[in-house]
């Protein structure tokens, strides 16, 4: 069990920082996934399809549309492929929240609510539990390995299609949520704002943090400030004022304020990030003392909490275990004056051990497939990770950082001369058969060095075979089906080795691909200048 009292910092720096945030709202990503047209909401946030991030799947719109918020009336659902991604670019990278928000609706006239696996660039993220008529939504805050993030869900169980609503990423700065380093993941349980009207978001929030008001209760009452004023730029994770003009307190000092994490799992303890917010309401007289500590279950956690006035202190609760059932007690000390009270609380499960991904130049010289071959460029998120969701027309090693060791291409309508993808020196298998592909047979494939199966039948290829490949004994090479091609080996083509592709629909738009192009090169290249600075 670990607690801190966030570090100071300038105000007047923080002042810019927020300054530079609110005035970057318009470029937040946010995608009505299933939508027809772009348009901006209430809250000021501009909202944009999802045709340009991706190809595959179908638009639905959801019984009853004008009954919820408008991201969620439509949704696009997923009937193929492992897994389905939404890769979003983050110019500079860095930290990030990332929501996904899932309305099920009963668009298929079903009453049967999905259950599907929610993941985000090579790491499981939670498995999503639709219902008929509410709302899902998953928020996770974690550092970017490169300049951008891909959100993708997948089936679980036969029968039961995943599909998003609605996508949004935002970008908060570097000191945010300090407590955890790169290698860690903040998945949300419960955002929390005690005693307040209404949910606050942007623009209240300037990082659009979506806070639920949540009423008193169990002998608790609600208190509001006595004034407007409220600084937040004094503690790190800048919570926007209006989730601190209000707070939980208790009607007389000698009773405590006693908090539950409700949003945790009931059994099964998971390691926990806690941040609690205090800000005193009234001004208080020369003999008023509000000072109280902060327990977790029976352990005292924070000795002495002074909420200060017209401004804000955070701590912070780090827990190695905890559930539904942890108990957070806050009791006055023997000489305060007044009750305990608490405006706001975020509480997190931490999930540890981000993957990196896939091999950074196995990676790249995929990219150099999608621009050449249109039809791959729809493929989106790590092409290997998590484990069994791997791209359909890869193969790959089970390190923690996998190498990609086959190409299973056959039958995806490839035309045109074969690029240089000799950075895949892990390949094992290659099978390109019965496609359109032209020109030469490429030097390189007989340097692979672990290459045993090379499968380029019933193609248009052309010209003499490589002595690369004719001298190299060690590789079943399979050519048939090519007329152009000058070798005495041109029988009649009986069937195809390997793992047979799933043919990509010839209707992929060169937009959307570039588009996931652009998101992974960036992506590969600031990986490349990490080690290079490293």
């Amino acid at each position: 069990m670990a607690t801190n009292l966030l570090p100071f910092v300038p105000p007047l720096l923080l002042l810019l920082l927020l300054l530079a945030s609110s005035a970057s709202a318009s470029n937040f990503t946010s995608i009505d996934c299933g939508a027809s047209g772009s348009y901006k909401d209430g809250n000021g946030i501009a909202w944009e399809t999802d045709e340009s991030y991706i190809s595959n799947g179908e638009n639905r719109i959801v019984q009853n549309p004008d009954s919820v918020p408008e991201p969620m009336r439509t949704l696009r659902v997923f009937s193929s492929r492992k897994k389905n991604c939404y890769p979003v670019s983050v110019p500079g990278g860095g930290r990030v929240l990332v929501r996904a928000s899932f309305y099920y609706g009963n668009y298929d006239k079903k009453s049967s609510p999905p259950t599907f696996a929610l993941q985000f660039d090579a790491n499981s993220w939670e498995t999503v539990v639709t219902s008929t008529d509410q709302v899902v939504s998953h928020e996770a805050i974690y550092d970017l390995f490169a300049e951008g993030t891909a959100v993708c869900v997948a089936q679980l169980e036969q029968g039961q299609l995943p599909f998003v609503s609605a996508i949004e990423v935002r970008t908060l700065e570097t000191d945010m949520y300090g407590g955890v380093d790169s290698s860690i993941a903040l998945l949300l349980k419960g955002r929390l704002a005690f005693g307040a009207p209404g949910v606050v978001r942007y623009p209240s929030d300037a990082y659009d943090r979506i806070w639920d008001p949540v009423a008193a209760s169990d002998g608790l009452i609600t208190t509001k400030s006595d004034t407007t004023v409220m600084d937040t730029t004094t503690v790190q994770d800048k919570p926007p004022a209006d989730v601190l003009l209000q707070a939980i307190t208790t009607a007389n000092v000698s009773t405590d304020v006693v908090l539950f994490l409700s949003g945790l799992p009931p059994t099964d303890p998971v390691p926990a990030y806690i941040n609690l917010y205090f800000a005193e309401m009234i001004r208080m007289g020369s003999k008023d003392n509000n000072t109280f500590q902060v327990y977790v279950d029976a352990d005292a956690v924070i000795d002495a909490v002074n909420p200060p006035y017209q401004s804000v202190a955070e701590y912070l609760i780090v827990l190695k275990a905890a559930s539904a059932s942890t108990k957070i007690t806050l009791t006055t000390t023997p000489e305060a004056t007044l009750p305990p009270l608490i405006s706001a609380m975020e509480v997190f499960v931490v999930r540890g051990g981000l993957s990196n991904g896939t091999d950074a130049s196995d990676v790249g010289a995929l990219i150099v497939l999608q621009q050449k071959f249109e039809v791959l460029g729809d493929w989106a998120g790590d092409p290997c990770l998590p484990a069994n969701y791997a791209a359909e027309w890869v193969g790959c090693t089970s390190d923690p950082t996998p190498r990609i060791t086959a190409l299973y291409l056959s039958g995806y309508g490839l035309s045109g001369d074969l690029p240089d993808f000799s950075a895949l020196t892990a390949l094992q298998t290659i099978d390109m058969s019965n496609n359109s592909i032209t020109g030469r047979i490429p030097e390189f494939l007989g340097k692979l060095p672990d290459l045993k199966e090379l499968n380029l039948a019933d193609n248009k290829l052309s010209g003499a075979i490589p002595s690369s490949l004719t001298e190299n004994k060690k590789i079943k090479l399979t050519i048939c089906g090519n007329p152009s091609l000058s070798s005495s080996d041109q029988k009649p083509c009986d069937s195809s080795m390997g793992k047979p592709g799933t043919p990509k629909s010839s209707s992929t738009s060169l937009k959307k691909s570039r588009r996931n192009l652009v998101v992974v090169l960036e992506a590969v290249i600031s990986l490349f200048l990490l080690v290079l600075m490293a």
